[in-house]
């Protein structure tokens, strides 16, 4: 057993040195949620709140599967892929106690209209991105939803799969990607002196979301109005709410915002594009040149924006004075705004009530 530093972010890297020394790559990853390393900052390692379910995919070969091998009554032993219609009765027996069918890469697309089958086949994502909606009368609830956290491991399990098939299909279409036009990469790998380790060429391109090459394309895109457009108006933060109302109404009976991360999502997405279109349209800070965005999910297990604004002409120190206030509104002038500012912004009690330890 390995002593693993719970603070290397590379696992992949540790596991791939263990696998040169020809040792078993056994880990024992240990979290201290009071701890931190040296230099810092502590509210970067903190615990989170709440309870989250994620996945580790780490070197995985060709051949190396996520099967499942199950027992056959003759005793034989039969290898069930994640590709096949019954890995999800299988992997997850409580949410199809009755064997259904789930996604199989043989499946073909209907035409919505005319009812008949398509020479295109239907994506794993196609497949659970419906099986996930919520459907009104006269369908069924979708029980799928109603398993809380067993729910939430099964859509990652689900989204590792999706993630499975897009990079089976680039691996097995390079041809496509006309992946040997890339001289001067393969020229700089080749350069590096390890050319019995460099295996099979397999080039991720920039329209495989969380990929290299689509994270520079990204960062490149954003660089690109810095250097038109100079340096920002307006940083404006914006936090998804799980007591908002369109996410209460849309919960189930006994479920809690964090069983529901496809709703919340969805709804957040919502969200940020009405207040995009507020920030172009209607002008509420002046005109808008341009602006970017990214999402992240904070460790509270809610989704969170950061927005860069452009505008037309450059804000005054008393306009800024205008947009930012660090005062509680008037409850008589606004009363609405006080209320809100005063359940959201407002961090306490402190003093006598709350001492600081």
């Amino acid at each position: 057993m390995h002593k693993y530093n719970p603070y290397v972010r590379d696992l992949k890297a540790v596991v791939q040195w263990s696998s040169r020394n020809n040792e078993l790559p056994d880990f024992q990853v240990v979290i201290h949620a009071d701890r931190k390393p040296a230099g810092e900052h502590a509210g970067l390692y903190n615990a989170p709140t709440t309870n989250e379910i994620s996945v580790v995919l780490v070197d995985e070969h060709i051949g190396e599967r996520r099967d499942i091998v199950i027992s056959t009554r003759e005793g034989r032993l039969r290898r069930i892929a994640e590709t096949h219609r019954a890995y999800d009765c299988l992997q997850y027996p409580l949410m199809f106690p009755y064997g259904e069918d789930g996604y199989k890469i043989t499946d073909l697309q209907v035409h919505p209209v005319t009812g008949a089958q398509l020479v295109k086949k239907i994506s794993a994502m196609d497949f659970y991105a419906y099986c996930m909606m919520v459907r009104g009368p006269p369908y069924y609830p979708n029980y799928l939803l109603n398993y809380g956290a067993l729910s939430n491991q099964f859509w990652v399990d689900m989204y590792a799969k999706i993630e499975t098939e897009r990079l089976n299909f680039l691996r097995y279409n390079q041809a496509q990607l006309r992946a040997e036009d890339y001289v001067h990469l393969q020229d700089a790998i080749a350069g590096d002196g390890h050319v019995q380790d460099m295996g099979q060429l397999v080039i991720l391109p920039s329209s495989f979301t969380g990929g290299p090459r689509y994270m520079h394309e990204r960062i490149q895109d954003a660089m690109t109005y810095v250097r038109h457009f100079g340096r920002p108006d307006l940083f404006i933060t914006f936090t998804c709410n799980s007591q908002w109302k369109e996410i209460v109404a849309a919960l189930l009976f006994g479920q809690t915002a964090q069983e529901r991360y496809d709703m919340v999502s969805r709804i957040f997405h919502l969200k940020v594009k009405k207040l995009i279109k507020l920030l172009r349209k209607q002008k509420i800070f002046g005109a808008v040149k341009c602006f970017c965005y990214s999402i992240e999910w904070q460790k509270r297990g809610l989704p969170h924006a950061d927005i860069l604004v452009w505008l037309e002409e450059r804000s005054t120190a008393i306009q800024v004075d205008k947009f930012i206030s660090a005062e509680i509104p008037d409850m008589s002038e606004d009363p609405k705004l006080h209320a809100i500012v005063k359940k959201h912004m407002i961090h306490g009690p402190c003093g006598l009530l709350n001492p600081c330890v």
